[in-house]
């Protein structure tokens, strides 16, 4: 029904910032859209997501750091990502369903998922 692709991961230095891309094959006006992360040897982590209606969730351990945002017109959701740590390093997902409704970070809700795109931070 839909691809997701992510892109620009990267190796960047602790401190620094990196954008993420998702773009979908179709629009993604009526889905319900997030990121999500995994290191090895660790659980799955929600990071951000955003609704139909606009609203925000983010993992408490990117608040404040992270930003996450979506272009209807382009089919793309980003995640900006600042002021990054080790500890961020990991496979990042983007994830969706056609669905209209608030922001969630519970995998489960989610029924696409993208092949992901590696983030490594190093101090």
């Amino acid at each position: 029904q839909v691809q997701l692709v992510e892109s620009g991961g990267g190796s960047v230095q602790a401190g620094g910032s990196l954008r993420l891309s998702c773009a979908a094959s179709g629009s993604i006006y009526f889905r319900s859209m997030a990121w999500f992360r995994q290191a090895p040897g660790k659980e799955r982590e929600g990071v951000a997501a955003i609704g139909t209606d606009g609203s925000t969730i983010y993992g408490d351990s990117v608040k404040g750091r992270f930003t996450i945002s979506k272009d209807n017109a382009q089919s793309t959701m980003y995640l900006e990502m600042n002021s990054l740590k080790f500890e961020d390093s990991a496979m990042y997902y983007c994830a969706t369903r056609s669905l209209r409704g608030p922001a969630t970070l519970s995998a489960s809700f989610f029924t696409y998922w993208g092949q992901g795109t590696q983030v490594t931070v190093s101090s």
